[in-house]
C-alpha cells in the first residue's frame, strides 16, 4: 500500500501528563514515521505510514489516550509523504498568537511513586519531592508556556545523571516529567524556628517537625500550592491557640487524616465521597461527622471536611504521625496564602512555632480545594489545589474577555473563543494584599494564556473592589467595560457549565449583592429568555437592615420583627428609634440576612465572625428532625414573597418554647415550598439554584427533590462554585449572551 501523510494538532489538556511519550510508544507500535511536538498550547504530530494504520492511530489516540489527558479537538491535515526516517520528538515551540486554557492542574502522588517512596531499595526512598508523568505539581509551578523544565520554577535545579536518564527515555514513567527530581540534585527540607534559625534538614527535619506537633506545637509547612499550619487535631489546647493567633475564633477548620481508614472512624464517607478524597485532585470533602470530639475543630457544625494526604511531604509527616491534624492556610486573615520562604517567616512568625520548608518555588497561590456532595454530585465550594483552573467549552464566547468577578471570595475569569476559564480561588478583596493578588493572578494568567482582553466584566455594585480594578484595566486598555448585576451573573455562571437550553429560571439566594432599584439584593428570582434578555420576576419582601456592623444578625432580626409589626420584640431601643426615623438603614431582599435573623431569634449566634456563620448554625439544627410541613408565607401575582407571617409564627413558637430543631426545620421547609410555588407560578422547566445560600446541603437537596418531583429540572452548580466564587464565570457568559 501507499504511504501517506497525517498532520494532526490536538487542542485540550495534553501537556505534562505524559501524552508525547504515549505518542511515541503508540507510534513504534504501529510502525509509523514523523514527530511530536509542544505548540503553545497543543500537541502536534506528523505521522507517515499506510492509510489503515494511520486511522488505526487517530483510533488508539482518544482511546487509550493517557488517564489525567483531555482530548478537547482534533484537526487532521492530508499531506504529501516527505519519507520521514523515523519518529522523533521536536524542541517545543511556543506560538506567542495561540490563546487557549488548557493548563494542567496539580496531581496527587500516584500509586507507583508511593511504592518507590516506600522501598528502601529505592533510590527516592523518603524522598518528600517524588513525581512523575503521573502526578506531582504542574499549575503552580508554571511560569510560561510550553509545559517544559526551562518555563517552571525547577528550572533552577539541574538534573543529575540518573534523573536525566529517565527524563530522556520515552520508555520511562519520567520521560518528560518536568519537576523530575531524587535526593542528589532536587528539592530538599529544612526546619526553622520563627526567627529563620535552621534546626535540621531532610529527613531530621521532618522528623522534628512531627515531634513538633505531638507536642502541642504550631509548624508552618510549605505545602504544594502554599504554606499550610498544623497542629494536632485532637489537642483543643493547641487548636485553641491556633485560633486565638490566627484571629479565626469560629470559622471551621479541616483536618487531614493518615489514611481513609482512619478516617472512617469519625465520619460517614459514601463511595462518591471516598472516590473523591483518593482522586488525583484530592480536596477537602465536607462530611457528616458522627461523633463530637471535634467540637473545637468544627464548632456549630454537623460536617467536618477532611482530606487525606496528596503530596510526599504530607504522606510521610502523616506516616510520622499516624493521627489528625488541622491543616488550614498559612496567611493572615483576609490576605492570600503565603508562598514564600521570606514571605511565611514574616507574616506567620507570631503564628508558627517551627517552619518546615523547602527550596522549590511556587509560582501561583492555591488554597485546598473544598467539596461536597449534593445529590450525589460533587460541588465544588473553594477552586484550588487540583481543580485550578476551571476550563469549560462555551459555545456563546466570540469575544476575549476578562472578569474580575465579586468582592468576596474573589476570582476571575478569562472567555475567548468558545472557552472560558476561571481561576483559582483569590479571596475576600478588602485590604492592599488581596488587591495586589488579584492584579497579580491577571498578569500572570493573561500571560500565560498570550490573552489580550477585549472586554473587561465585573459586578454592578461601584464600590467593590473587584469593580475599581476592572474600571481601571478598562481604561488602560481602552476596551469597553460591562457591568453585570450580581445575581444575574450568579444564574449565568450555572447556566454556563451546564449549557442550559433558554427560558431558565434562575433561584438566586445569597447573603448581598447590588441591586437595579437602590436596595440589597439576595432573594432573588430571575427568568432568562432569549432576545428578552434577564428580569426579576419574584423576590422576598424587603426588610430594614440598620446599617453598621455587618457581624450582627441581632441588626437582622430586628428588621425582620420591624417589618412583621413586631417592634415590641425589639429590645434594643437604638434600633428601634433608627427603624422607626429610618435613620442610616438599607432594605434588603436576601434570604442570607433572613438566616442570620432567624440565627439571632434563635439564640444560635450573637455576632459572626465569617461569613455563613449564622445560616451554618440553623442548618446544623435539621439533621436532628424531619417534618414535612412548613410555616405560612404568600406570593403575590406579580412575585412578592411576603415572609411576615412565617416570622409572626417563629416567633409564636419560640415564646412557647418549641424545639429549635422544630423551627429550623420547618423554616428551611418554607424555603423548599416557596422555590416549588414560584416556579409553578412562572411555568419554567428549568430552573437554576444558584448563590451562597445553596451551600445550604440541607435546603438544596430537598429543592432538588421537591421540585423534581412535580416535574421541574432543576441545575445546581457542580464545577462552578455556587457562591461568588462563580460570578467571574457568570460574567463572562452574561457579556457573551449581551444580557448584563
Amino acid at each position: 500500500m501507499s504511504k501517506k501523510r497525517l498532520a494532526l494538532k490536538i487542542e485540550g489538556i495534553v501537556q505534562g501528563v505524559g501524552f508525547r511519550p504515549f505518542i511515541y510508544n503508540l507510534a513504534q507500535r504501529l510502525n509509523l514515521t514523523g514527530y511530536v511536538q509542544n505548540q503553545g498550547q497543543a500537541v502536534a504530530i506528523e505521522l507517515e505510514g499506510t492509510k489503515d494504520k494511520l486511522d488505526k492511530f487517530v483510533e488508539l489516540l482518544s482511546k487509550d489516550k493517557p488517564i489525567h489527558s483531555q482530548i478537547y479537538y482534533i484537526h487532521k491535515n492530508w499531506l504529501e509523504p516527505i519519507n520521514y526516517r523515523d519518529f522523533t520528538f521536536k524542541d517545543s515551540l511556543k506560538n506567542s498568537t495561540d490563546c487557549s486554557f488548557n493548563v494542567l492542574r496539580d496531581l496527587a502522588t500516584c500509586t507507583k511513586c508511593l511504592e518507590e517512596m516506600w522501598d528502601p531499595d529505592n533510590r527516592r526512598y523518603r524522598y518528600p519531592f517524588i513525581n512523575c508523568t503521573d502526578c506531582g505539581p504542574r499549575f503552580s509551578i508554571i511560569e510560561s508556556l510550553p509545559y517544559d523544565r526551562v518555563n517552571t520554577t525547577m528550572n533552577s535545579f539541574a538534573m543529575c545523571a540518573n534523573c536525566k536518564a529517565e527524563y530522556e527515555d520515552p520508555h520511562s514513567r519520567r520521560f518528560h516529567a518536568q519537576p523530575i527530581a531524587c535526593p542528589n540534585c532536587g528539592p530538599e527540607l529544612e526546619l526553622v524556628d520563627s526567627q529563620g534559625h535552621l534546626k535540621a534538614k531532610k529527613d531530621q527535619a521532618l522528623q522534628l517537625a512531627c515531634e513538633a506537633i505531638k507536642s502541642g506545637l504550631i509548624v508552618a509547612l510549605k505545602g504544594l500550592g502554599g504554606f499550610q499550619l498544623l497542629v494536632d487535631g485532637c489537642n483543643q489546647k493547641a487548636i485553641a491557640r491556633l485560633r486565638k493567633l490566627k484571629n479565626r475564633p469560629a470559622k471551621p477548620f479541616a483536618l487531614l487524616y493518615p489514611n481513609l481508614s482512619a478516617l472512617r472512624l469519625d465520619v460517614q464517607v459514601s463511595s462518591t465521597e471516598a472516590e473523591l478524597l483518593q482522586s488525583a485532585a484530592s480536596p477537602i470533602v465536607l462530611l457528616k461527622c458522627f461523633i463530637d470530639k471535634y467540637t473545637e475543630v468544627a464548632p456549630n457544625t454537623p460536617c467536618l471536611g477532611a482530606m487525606l494526604p496528596y503530596t510526599p511531604l504530607h504522606h510521610l509527616l502523616m506516616d510520622e504521625l499516624d493521627f489528625p491534624v488541622v491543616a488550614t492556610s498559612g496567611n493572615l486573615p483576609g490576605e492570600p496564602i503565603c508562598i514564600d520562604n521570606e514571605q511565611a517567616l514574616s507574616r506567620l512568625a507570631n503564628i508558627g512555632d517551627l517552619f518546615l520548608l523547602h527550596n522549590r518555588n511556587i509560582k501561583i497561590p492555591l488554597d485546598d480545594s473544598l467539596v461536597q456532595i449534593v445529590a450525589n454530585k460533587p460541588v465544588l465550594l473553594r477552586l484550588g489545589r487540583g481543580y485550578a483552573p476551571v476550563s469549560l467549552a462555551i459555545p456563546k464566547i466570540n469575544k476575549n474577555i476578562l472578569s474580575y468577578g465579586a468582592q468576596e471570595r474573589n476570582a476571575i475569569a478569562f472567555g475567548s473563543s468558545d472557552v472560558l476559564a476561571l481561576s483559582a480561588h483569590i479571596g475576600d478583596l478588602d485590604n492592599l494584599r488581596s488587591w495586589q493578588h488579584c492584579q497579580d493572578v491577571s498578569t500572570h494568567m493573561s500571560n500565560l494564556y498570550s490573552f489580550k482582553p477585549e472586554v473587561i466584566a465585573c459586578d454592578a455594585h461601584p464600590d467593590y473592589n473587584s469593580t475599581i480594578l476592572a474600571t481601571e484595566m478598562a481604561k488602560k486598555l481602552h476596551v469597553p467595560l460591562v457591568q453585570v448585576q450580581h445575581h444575574c451573573a450568579h444564574v449565568f455562571s450555572c447556566l454556563a457549565e451546564h449549557q442550559i437550553e433558554l427560558p431558565v429560571l434562575g433561584v438566586a439566594w445569597d447573603g448581598t449583592g447590588y441591586g437595579l432599584d437602590g436596595t440589597i439584593w439576595g432573594g432573588e428570582f430571575i427568568k432568562i429568555a432569549p432576545k428578552l434578555g434577564w428580569q426579576r420576576v419574584a423576590h422576598l419582601r424587603p426588610f430594614p437592615l440598620v446599617r453598621g456592623d455587618s457581624t450582627d444578625p441581632l441588626r437582622s432580626a430586628a428588621g425582620l420583627l420591624h417589618q412583621a409589626g413586631l417592634e415590641e420584640k425589639i429590645e434594643q431601643e437604638f434600633l428601634k428609634i433608627m427603624l422607626n426615623k429610618n435613620i442610616n438603614t438599607v432594605h434588603t431582599s436576601s434570604v442570607g440576612r433572613l438566616f442570620d435573623g432567624l440565627a439571632y431569634l434563635l439564640g444560635l449566634v450573637d455576632r459572626v465572625s465569617f461569613s455563613g456563620q449564622a445560616a451554618l448554625a440553623v442548618e446544623s439544627l435539621c439533621n436532628l428532625a424531619n417534618f414535612s410541613r412548613f410555616y405560612p408565607f404568600t406570593i403575590s401575582p406579580l412575585g412578592l414573597i411576603d415572609w411576615q407571617p412565617m416570622i409572626k409564627d417563629i416567633v409564636k413558637d419560640i415564646a412557647n418554647n418549641r424545639s429549635k430543631h422544630e423551627i429550623a426545620q420547618l423554616f428551611h421547609n418554607s424555603l423548599v415550598e416557596i422555590i416549588l410555588q414560584v416556579a409553578q407560578q412562572q411555568g419554567i422547566t428549568n430552573v437554576i439554584l444558584t448563590g451562597g445560600c445553596f451551600q445550604n446541603r440541607y435546603l438544596i437537596e430537598n429543592a432538588i427533590n421537591n421540585l423534581t418531583c412535580a416535574g421541574f429540572q432543576p441545575f445546581w452548580n457542580q464545577q462552578i462554585p455556587p457562591n461568588d466564587g462563580g460570578i467571574a464565570a457568570g460574567q463572562i457568559l452574561a457579556c457573551s449572551y449581551k444580557y448584563k
